[in-house]
């Protein structure tokens, strides 16, 4: 039998919760120490996710930055960078993103429909897999764990994390306040209405709660809930 990866959603989100505002360019929401902690979980990662919305408005690389990180990573006998993942339905993805063209092995999971317009569009950039007519979460997640992806990094965006929550499919959850209030009902969101597992009154486990700078890091178990 398959075993899931260990699924880590991170995020980095304003005291009224978003994760960015509602302006063309990005909100930068962590510090230097914080970003220094994110790059330290990516490391200690097998695949980090990213949904296509999310690639398309912030462009992101995705990488490991620390050469040490890297190093350590290959001493360990593992790729100098993680699996980079996203998932689409659309199969609306631009080639000439960041995405594809920084760091290790990259794969899209998909849905049968826009399988081969992905790979047309990417043409050989990127593994691509379906899980069938739909998309499936659990599916998803089987074909990670059949690559031996042990730990899944989900950096977004706010319809993912909102999607495997709602699953309960998050085993942890590393949530970076910051002191900035947006304000704008267009901006993301980091969580979107769900029915969410247990309901309005059950409480998730705080696994650690720590002060980097003007940042609050709270980490939380959303499995082990009362």
């Amino acid at each position: 039998m398959t075993t899931r990866p260990y699924v880590l959603l991170s995020a980095a989100m304003s005291v009224d919760g978003y994760l960015d505002d509602a302006t063309p360019e990005r909100l930068r929401l962590s510090n230097a120490d914080d970003f220094d902690r994110v790059d330290e979980v990516r490391a200690a990662s097998d695949a980090i996710l990213i949904g296509a919305t999310t690639m398309r408005k912030d462009n992101p690389r995705l990488l490991v930055n620390s050469d040490a990180r890297r190093a350590k990573r290959v001493a360990d006998g593992k790729p100098a960078y993680p699996l980079k993942v996203t998932v689409t339905k659309s199969g609306d993805l631009d080639a000439d993103l960041n995405f594809w063209h920084h760091g290790g092995d990259k794969l899209v999971i998909t849905v049968d429909s826009a399988v081969e317009k992905v790979r047309a569009t990417l043409d050989g950039l990127a593994d691509v897999v379906s899980v069938g007519p739909e998309f499936d979460w659990e599916l998803a997640l089987d074909e990670l764990g059949r690559r031996g992806v042990g730990q899944l990094m989900v950096e977004g965006g706010g319809t993912i994390h909102t999607q495997l929550m709602a699953a309960n499919l998050a085993d942890e959850v590393h949530l970076a306040i910051a002191p900035l209030l947006v304000g704008q009902p267009e901006a993301a969101r980091f969580l979107g209405a769900a029915n969410y597992p247990g309901g309005t009154t059950a409480r998730m486990t705080v696994l650690e709660v720590r002060v980097i700078d003007d940042v609050v890091l709270i980490r939380y178990a959303p499995k082990k809930r009362a």
